[in-house]
């Protein structure tokens, strides 16, 4: 059974696909961990997630966006008050075109030199072949062997991705882990969110503020709380 207990002053990795992702999937929770529950969380970003936006991809192309995409993200990490980040270049929208062993690889690294207990990471069932992709990197590069030090991996929905996976999709999330978060917890997730240039959007986006808040809301009033976020765990090992 996972509680507070389960997190406090424990080493959390976050694995996601694209700068935003951290956030829209557990920044309230993030928030709540470090500043209640004294928890060390390392963020790991695989891709750089802008140039899907055109036609071809060009890193050159889009040199200033890219940059200030990835000063928004140490902008947005203040507002959670996440430890420490790691940020990579996948293409956008192409983790399928990359080699899967080389996601596995970094994940692998990350995890080596941070040594977590806990990850999250994307649902394996999104939309997004990034996310997708993510998922199957953290599952293989924390298979189950003897000398494994991460116990428990939890995956979260991402708004604009988890959702809009096809009504008939055997691959839907199904939460079976609530966290109940503060309306402070909340607002630092919107505040960082808002420092996303390229990802902000207007009500009724799903990454937009009010979205956002009706999400949490939502997710609170269905297990009797005011707030929460939602999560489903995929391993967890009592040692």
């Amino acid at each position: 059974m996972l509680n507070n207990a389960s997190f406090k002053e424990k080493k959390i990795m976050v694995v996601a696909a694209h700068p935003d992702d951290e956030l829209l999937g557990l920044g309230a929770t993030m928030h709540k961990l470090i500043h209640d529950l004294n928890a060390v969380v390392h963020v790991v970003i695989l891709g750089e997630g802008l140039t899907s936006r055109s036609d071809n991809r060009s890193t050159e192309e889009w040199e200033n966006e890219l940059k200030l995409h990835r000063d928004n993200i140490y902008r947005a990490q203040k507002r959670i008050g996440y430890h420490s980040v790691s940020i990579y270049n996948f293409p956008d929208n192409r983790f399928d075109s990359a080699e899967l062993l080389d996601l596995i690889k970094i994940v692998e690294k990350e995890k080596v030199a941070f040594r977590p207990e806990i990850i999250f990471t994307h649902h394996g069932g999104d939309l997004n072949i990034d996310h997708q992709r993510t998922f199957e990197a953290v599952i293989t590069a924390c298979r189950p062997m003897e000398q494994e030090t991460v116990n428990c991996i939890i995956s979260f929905e991402t708004p604009s991705g988890t959702e809009w996976r096809a009504s008939t999709d055997p691959k839907h999330f199904i939460p079976n882990l609530f966290v109940e978060v503060s309306e402070d917890n909340i607002e630092a997730k919107i505040a960082g969110m808002e420092e996303y240039q390229f990802e902000r959007r207007n009500y009724p986006h799903p990454r937009s503020p009010e979205s956002l808040r009706i999400l949490a809301k939502y997710r609170g009033i269905s297990v009797g709380c005011e707030f929460a976020e939602a999560f489903c765990v995929i391993r967890n090992v009592i040692r």
